[in-house]
């Protein structure tokens, strides 16, 4: 199968050399490229039956590296599951105008976490509303960062409670069924809070304007983009709510550690072309498959490597890490959920790919009957293995 990782390899040269990239940028596509290599060294394994060995190489461990993300996403999920609530949940989804965009990647950091900011505080405030709710809410917000065609596209999933804790703190409040707060409305308190803070940091210098955006540096270009920016709809909707917490469960192990394209979408690589699937969703969301040169690809793929440090999880209210030993041990003592039954362990990642996955990497996979011990370690870039041996 064609990875991300052969991708860099063959266009990576060219494309750093015909482009300034930043150390950060750099040091994602050299874990890409050395991940599961010899170049991170490893291990031999053997069998005690039947004497298969085995090499496995170590991982990058790279937040953006298609292959190390199936890991970290269940220790998140399995971590996650005592928090869950007994009630349906609400997916909702913030995005921003397509002007936004070039400004966005120019300003990754701030205009990202505007987004976090203003979608949160928006529902957070207007669940504490009485006609609406009248009760502290929580949420889990995710960012990302690209559309199915790799392009720039910043939006925020959230997903929500269908209720809250009663401002006394005395009793759970139940949304009313497939309805939270009405999204016209959602909409316009996020759009002003955005714009809000916004306007506030271009004041105080914090937003940069370079390249294309340079004209944003006059004043009446920047007033003329906030008022167009004020008289559009920005979009906001809600998916089909969720019956119960395991299918949010399901969902969130979608959505919280994925990156801006799996490697099971690249079709091939054939000449100076890469071709992947994607789902065109303003052609009633058709499958389809598009063709675009491999460092075209790499570019797409690079807008979307967050900047060092920065949290993609957040969570709020209730669920907020602050709130959770008591808000939301209140909240489950009121719904009465056996807490004792979602207590989880910490699981070493033998035990975690045998409870998910139903392997035992323990076992010998060609006699079935042996055990795999470790025989050798590989120090990085000082193996050559056998033509024999498999690669784990």
């Amino acid at each position: 199968m064609t990875e991300v990782a052969n991708i860099f390899r063959e266009f990576g040269p060219g494309y750093r050399h015909a482009h300034k990239l930043t150390r950060h940028m750099h040091k994602v596509m050299n874990a890409i490229e050395r991940c599961r290599t010899s170049a991170l060294g490893g291990h031999v394994d053997e069998c005690t039956n039947c004497g298969h060995k085995r090499i496995s190489y170590n991982s990058c461990r790279n937040r953006h590296c298609p292959k190390c993300q199936g890991m970290a996403r269940e220790k998140w999920l399995l971590n996650r599951e005592k928090d869950l609530l007994p009630v349906g949940y609400f997916h909702l989804v913030f995005t921003i105008p397509n002007d936004l965009n070039v400004l966005a990647l120019q300003n990754q950091k701030i205009l990202y976490n505007l987004l976090f900011k203003a979608s949160s505080e928006a529902l957070i405030e207007l669940g504490r509303e009485r006609k609406y709710l009248g009760a502290e809410i929580g949420h889990i917000s995710i960012l990302h960062t690209w559309g199915q065609n790799l392009m720039d596209h910043p939006h925020i999933h959230s997903i929500v409670p269908a209720g809250g804790l009663a401002l006394d703190g005395k009793r759970w409040i139940h949304a009313r069924k497939n309805f939270l707060i009405p999204i016209r409305v959602i909409s316009r308190v996020y759009r002003g809070k955005f714009m809000a803070y916004f306007k506030e940091a271009c004041r105080k210098g914090r937003i940069q304007f370079e390249g294309q955006l340079k004209r944003l540096t006059n004043s009446n270009e920047l007033k003329s983009l906030i008022d167009c920016l004020y008289k559009k709809e920005w979009v906001v909707y809600c998916k089909e709510p969720f019956d119960n917490p395991m299918k949010v469960m399901e969902y969130l192990g979608r959505y919280t550690h994925r990156v801006a394209i799996s490697n099971d979408r690249i079709v091939k690589v054939e000449n100076t072309k890469v071709s992947f699937k994607w789902k065109d969703y303003a052609d009633q969301s058709k499958n389809k498959v598009m063709s675009i040169n491999g460092e075209e690809f790499i570019r797409r793929f690079l807008l979307h490597v967050l900047p060092l440090n920065f949290v993609k999880i957040r969570h709020y209210g209730i669920l907020s890490n602050r709130s959770r030993k008591i808000k939301l041990k209140k909240c489950q003592d009121i719904l009465e959920v056996n807490r004792d039954s979602l207590e989880t362990k910490a699981l070493s990642w033998k035990e975690l790919l045998l409870k998910v996955k139903g392997i035992d990497i323990e076992i010998c996979p060609i006699c079935c009957q042996g055990k795999m011990t470790r025989k050798e370690r590989i120090t990085p870039r000082a193996y050559s293995p056998p033509k024999d041996f498999i690669v784990a």
